[in-house]
Parts: C-alpha cells; structure tokens; sequence
C-alpha cells in the first residue's frame, strides 16, 4: 500500500470540461436558431431572437467562469459572483417567460440554466478546495472584483 494520496487536477479538468459544455450548447443553440429563423439573426444582420439572447449570456457566465480567455489578457477570468449574475439573469427570463416560450426555446433555457449551475457548483468546489490548500487567497474570489479588487486570473 503505498503512501502517496492520488492527485487530483481540478483546474484543468474543469477546464476541459467546461469548454465541451460551451461548444456542445453552441452547437445546439446554433441548430436551434437556424431550424426557427433560417440563420442567426444576429450574425445575417435580421432580427435579434430569443436564443441570441440566450447565447449572449451564457457566452457571459461562461467567461467568468473561467471556461475560454479574455481576448485582452489571454488569461481565463474566474469570477463567481458576476457568473452567478448573468446565471440569476437567465433564471428570470426563464421565469419571466414561462407560457410563452415554444418548447424547443424552453427545452434550450432549462438545459442551459441546468448545465449552467452545475459548472458553477463545480467552480465553487474547486475555488473552495484551492483556497483551502493555500493556492490563492480568500476573498480573492468571489468578491473581490466588486469590492475594488481583482479576480484572479487562471492561466489557460
């Protein structure tokens, strides 16, 4: 029996897991929008639709949470609570709109607000485990970039 506890890498499995789920609901948001209006509306220039609103902010809770990099610094931004925002913005469209979805845009809000939360449970769990073995510092995350602060930036 050997001494050593096995490793385990959150952050780049995380990572990986992240961008599956990314490109999998821009696939599906992509056949969604083109099967209802004939091509994206928003890239052919026509009318803007439901599911580019949906895109546009989980493309944004995706970015804080770290899954693809800021075009600017070329580092992954993990910040929580503006995740958590653009996350709570999709739940009450989700609510807001209830009824009055047809049910492929209600089937695309609940399985994105689904995947959603729980990539943010995941995220929690891993900003958790990394401040507890001393990997960055509390308040670091989750709070600080509103309060004057920066969020930490993951190298991606």
């Amino acid at each position: 029996m050997s001494d050593e506890s096995p490793k385990i890498i959150v952050d780049d499995d995380w990572k990986r897991e992240a961008q599956a789920e990314k490109d999998r609901l821009a696939k599906q948001e992509a056949e969604a929008a083109a099967a209802s209006t004939g091509g994206d509306g928003a890239e052919m220039g026509g009318p803007i639709t439901f599911d580019d609103l949906l895109k546009m902010l989980t493309t944004q809770a995706l970015m804080y949470m770290g899954a693809f990099p800021d075009p600017q610094s070329g580092k992954a931004v993990v910040a929580p609570e503006y995740a958590k925002l653009y996350i709570d913005m999709l739940g009450v469209i989700e609510e807001k709109t209830k009824g009055n979805l047809t049910p492929e845009e209600a089937e695309a809000i609940t399985g994105t607000l689904y995947e959603l939360r729980m990539q943010f449970v995941e995220l929690q769990k891993a900003v958790e485990q990394a401040i507890q073995e001393g990997r960055i510092a509390p308040g670091s995350v989750g709070g600080g970039a509103g309060a004057g602060g920066s969020s930490p930036a993951v190298g991606g």
